[in-house]
């Protein structure tokens, strides 16, 4: 038997209670990322009718209706069964007992007993299980009050991401107030249970229900270093606005005292193009080692301000040269000695740019060699403009006026123009590109009083003007090939590139910002062998390259050859240093071969070979294999003569059906050490992953810093225990897979 009522109800949100509980504490640490928590739509039409059935209907169909046996209820997504059951029409208010069973949104519930106002939302549920559709969640309580559509009250409830009816691992709270329309959920005494046993509690929770972001302690970071130095790290999230967030911690070291940091963050719209920035502050007050007060300042800012115009800066500070090396948490941040500071503003319009800016250093040294100053600019204009294919025809134009400054060495004004024009012939099977450009400088120099009587020889007012002429040309041949079994486009693209640029004696000009750049393909085709204005190289030269790519048919490139040798028709005359002119006639070869050859092989290799000494002077060879999920292997070579001789290799593997390593060594041949070193061990199960080990690299050529790592991870919950394995392992093994999904790193 059944019956249907016609008439609406209204949409009820209650199906938030215990949902909440999934994100309790999910927030990763530093609040740096959020998962992203896709809601079920949880209106309906409110037109929509509801339909009983039971085995026996009694009563007034106007007032009261008594289900028994077999009851069902339903309307849209919201659908009930149970052994008995009362429905009020007038209140329209439905109570049911015995075996109560309820599905809402795709959550269900099953208790013993259930009252419910459909129109007011106010209700309670006795003894329920349940489970949600969102992360798989599952629990029970003593019992659930429904305060309204959006509020209730959970008591005495549980909550896991497990499977089963002893899960590994579930919290528990004695309440827990969830208020679905402010996004809030408030909990009272919290313990959290691993294999029976309780490992961590609180005596109170706030979280969001959606999974957004919410102001509020996120779980705190222990911290194991070297020499057994120990700290703890302990952040609060403060959500200002949807792109607002501000972090604060205070970071306790058994070492050296408590050091409070603080990191801002925002990103906004405006109708120029918007504005993002970061901005993170740490100081150590009476660091108890060195007895001085410590600190570090990084910001970033740009920000659109009117049509085309933006500007920005990028700040960086640091209270003394041993920072990087005593607080550093990775090898590339205590690599960084040279902390720019600059200002900057851009113009951007259809044909041309423009950009001021001031820049300055901070240079922290290293207590076994010295690091150089780089000079000031106060302040640098840049200015860009050009067009392609004017009547066949390519110009640019790029001008530079920089204000030089340094404590220590000759300072000075320097201008720079730079036209080009350029008239590319492009065919199918081959490419002719002739291009004419000028470089002109004027400089203004102050070279102080220590030099004041070399000012004959080295004038205080410098111009240089030399014209460049370039032509680069290269064909495109085709054929068919096969590749490990499979057909492909084999193509041989030689390429010719002349440069001629007149000698000019340059002495006598300073260096603010000069530096030959490094022999490779990316600079072999430019016509300056120096990165910087402050030399212009003399060239009579012919670069002669060959490539050769496997291509698929969609175009997708398996493997590339490269093959690549300069030869000079005069000699190099043009030096940074007072040294005698360069008098070979080639220089030395560049080989390079990189490609995936199949879908779980790829490798990268370059060469630099001189011919005349029969030796190689650089090199870098590396390969990785991924023959699977969770699987990759990567084992890298890098050689620079008399001064880098490095083999690394670092892996994910599968040791059993459940532990994986993760590992990483960089070791140096020529020192005989190892420069950089990890070890880890994850073990992965239905619904947490356990994670061990530590990490070790050099700091200053003399000091290293070791860090250990235990982390215990629960599914949709949160991580506990110390350190930070899943960074290291990202930024260490190259191809490092996540063994559970959760929240970007």
């Amino acid at each position: 038997m059944s019956w249907k009522k016609p008439a609406a109800l209204p949409s009820q949100r209650w199906a938030y209670a215990l949902t909440a509980l999934v994100t309790a504490t999910a927030v990763p640490l530093h609040a740096q990322t959020v998962q992203n928590v896709q809601k079920r739509e949880r209106t309906e039409d409110p037109n929509l009718p509801v339909t009983v059935r039971a085995e026996e209907i009694s009563g007034r169909p106007e007032r009261e209706l008594i289900l028994e046996r077999k009851v069902e209820l339903s309307r849209g997504q919201t659908r009930m069964k149970a052994d008995r059951a009362c429905f009020k029409n007038v209140e329209n208010e439905v109570t049911a007992n015995g075996n109560v069973w309820m599905e809402r949104f795709g959550d269900t519930y099953k208790g013993e007993e259930l009252q419910l106002n459909l129109s007011s939302g106010k209700g309670w549920v006795l003894r329920p299980e349940y489970r949600m559709e969102l992360n798989n969640a599952q629990g029970s309580a003593k019992r659930v009050d429904f305060i309204s559509e959006d509020e209730a009250i959970v008591t005495d409830g549980t909550y896991t991401t497990c499977e089963g009816l002893t899960p590994d691992w579930y919290l528990k709270s004695n309440t827990l107030r969830l208020d679905a329309g402010r996004d809030v959920g408030v909990a009272g005494k919290t313990v959290i249970y691993f294999k029976g046993v309780p490992i961590i509690g609180t005596p109170a929770l706030s979280f969001s229900l959606s999974g957004a972001r919410r102001s509020g302690w996120l779980p705190p970071t222990v911290g194991l270093r070297s020499k057994g130095r120990a700290e703890v790290l302990q952040p609060y999230y403060v959500n200002i606005a949807p792109n607002r967030d501000l972090t604060l911690y205070p970071r306790w070291m058994l070492d050296r005292g408590i050091q409070f940091g603080a990191t801002g963050r925002y990103l906004g719209e405006n109708d120029y193009g918007g504005y993002a920035g970061q901005t993170h502050a740490e100081v150590l007050p009476n660091d108890k080692v060195t007895k001085t007060d410590r600190w570090r300042v990084n910001s970033q800012h740009n920000q659109g301000v009117a049509r085309g115009l933006s500007f920005g800066w990028n700040l960086n500070g640091a209270s003394d040269d041993n920072y990087p090396s005593d607080f550093s948490q990775s090898i590339s941040s205590s690599a960084e000695r040279q902390l720019v500071r600059e200002v900057r503003t851009d113009y951007r319009a259809e044909h041309w740019n423009m950009s001021l800016r001031a820049q300055s250093y901070q240079i922290l040294q290293d207590p076994n060699f010295f690091i150089a100053r780089p000079y000031a600019r106060l302040p640098e204009l840049l200015i860009h403009a050009g067009r392609y294919d004017v009547n066949g025809f390519d110009w640019a134009v790029d001008t530079e006026i920089t204000r030089f400054s340094h404590p220590d060495l000759p300072t000075g004004n320097r201008a720079v123009l730079m036209p080009q024009v350029s008239y590319p012939i492009v065919r199918p099977g081959y490419h002719i590109t002739p291009k004419l450009s000028l470089h002109a400088s004027a400089y203004e120099l102050s070279r102080g009083a220590d030099t004041a009587a070399n000012a004959a020889a080295a004038p205080n007012s410098l111009t240089r003007v030399l014209p460049t002429f370039s032509l680069d040309s290269g064909l495109v041949f085709e054929r068919d090939a096969k590749l490990a079994g499979r057909k492909m486009t084999q193509t041989l693209e030689p390429r010719l590139f002349y440069v001629y640029t007149p000698y000019k004696d340059q002495s006598k000009f300073p260096n603010f910002d000069t530096f030959e750049a490094s022999f490779n393909m990316a600079q072999i085709f430019n016509e300056n062998r120096f990165i910087g204005h402050d030399r212009v190289s003399d060239a009579n030269q012919l670069t002669a390259a060959l490539v050769s790519r496997f291509l698929e048919s969609n175009g997708a490139e398996r493997l590339r050859l490269v093959f690549g040798q300069r030869f000079y028709l005069n000699e190099q005359r043009v030096q940074l240093l007072a040294n005698a002119p360069r008098t070979e006639s080639r220089s030395d070869v560049l080989l390079q071969a990189s490609g995936r050859i199949s879908e779980k092989w790829n490798f990268d290799s370059a060469v630099q070979y001189n011919a005349s000494a029969s030796s190689v002077v650089a090199s870098n060879y590396g390969v990785q294999w991924q023959p699977g999920e969770k699987k990759v292997i990567n084992a890298e070579y890098r050689f620079l003569r008399d001064s880098v001789k490095n083999a690394m290799i670092s892996s994910q593997w599968p040791l059993s059906a459940r532990w994986y390593g993760v590992g990483r060594m960089n070791y140096s041949v020529l020192s005989h050490k190892v420069v950089e070193s990890l070890v880890g061990l994850e073990y992965q199960a239905d619904c947490w992953v356990f994670r061990m080990g530590g990490q070790r690299f050099v700091t200053t050529t003399r000091n290293t810093s070791t860090q250990a790592f235990v982390q215990l991870e629960l599914n949709g919950l949160s991580k506990l225990g110390f350190g930070s394995p899943l960074e290291s392992f990202y930024k260490s093994v190259p191809g490092y897979t996540r063994l559970n999904p959760g929240p970007s790193r």
